[in-house]
């Protein structure tokens, strides 16, 4: 089996690592030259420290640099893959353009891994959207359990299995949800982030605090201000507005939100959030 994963930012390469460590050829599609080269091997150093923590199969990170390849542009994928994922960056018109390009590879399923934007105003471009569906995928991958299945209007049962079968290969539970927005995931985990954030502007504990509840009273394996961190504060920031206009102002964007990322503040990405992360 072979698959292919569109954009090699931190979604697509945590993607592309669980593929390729389940055995699976893996081609991801990253135009920007600099990060192309780095990322098979900085996959495989992800393996390795897998393999340190006991985590990880030392034949899985031995094997990993065999199950992958990079490549420039769309077009350069083949035919008939068994599935594409996309995972670009989200916006709208840049997803219904990578998507398009995906199609005309004819893979057997097409899938999103958007976090937000409706699957349904995203297969309304394709030829083929009883094909198309949302797979949903958390960060870190290698570490979550978890794949949402966003169902679109028409797509199929057979689609829907597919995808079904493709997480439960990985090793992950999935759940199948309508498409609304924000899902069920992004509903909660945005929520949950934008009372942290406020509850920081209103001086109720520090980021550090505020995350330790989360993890030592509910179990997260991290908290929401960190995480924000690591999903990129702009991200977040177009997630809320997105909510908001659905909504309404339980989804506003926290002002301390809005002021981070006008200061290029956007977390782990680049080296200050909530955190310094340099």
């Amino acid at each position: 089996m072979s698959i292919a994963v569109i954009g090699g930012g931190t979604m697509g390469q945590g993607i592309a690592y669980v593929f390729a460590a389940a055995g699976i050829d893996t081609t991801v599609v990253e135009p920007d030259q600099d990060r192309a080269a780095a990322l098979i091997d900085g996959l495989v150093a992800r393996a390795r420290t897998g393999v340190a923590k006991g985590r990880v199969e030392q034949a899985v990170a031995d094997g990993m640099p065999g199950h992958l390849q990079v490549v420039g542009e769309v077009k350069a994928l083949d035919e008939g893959l068994e599935l594409v994922i996309e995972s670009v960056p989200e916006i709208p018109a840049l997803k219904t353009e990578v998507l398009t390009k995906a199609e005309a590879r004819s893979p057997r399923l097409l899938a999103t891994n958007t976090s937000s934007i409706s699957v349904d105003s995203l297969a309304a471009g394709l030829s083929r959207p009883q094909d198309f569906l949302g797979m949903h995928f958390f960060n870190p991958v290698w570490s979550l359990p978890l794949v949402e299945i966003v169902r679109g209007a028409v797509t199929s049962d057979k689609a829907l299995a597919t995808a079904q079968q493709h997480a439960t290969t990985l090793g992950k539970e999935s759940i199948v949800v309508a498409d609304v927005p924000g899902f069920a995931t992004s509903r909660l985990d945005n929520i949950a982030a934008f009372e942290a954030m406020r509850m920081l502007e209103e001086g109720v504990a520090t980021a550090e605090d505020i995350d330790r509840a989360a993890v030592l009273a509910y179990g997260h394996p991290i908290g929401p201000l960190r995480l924000s961190d690591v999903v990129g504060l702009d991200v977040r920031l177009d997630i809320a507005r997105l909510l908001e206009a659905e909504y309404g102002e339980r989804y506003a964007p926290p002002a301390v939100l809005e002021r981070h990322v006008a200061e290029g503040r956007l977390g782990r990405k680049t080296g200050h959030g909530f955190y310094d992360w340099s």
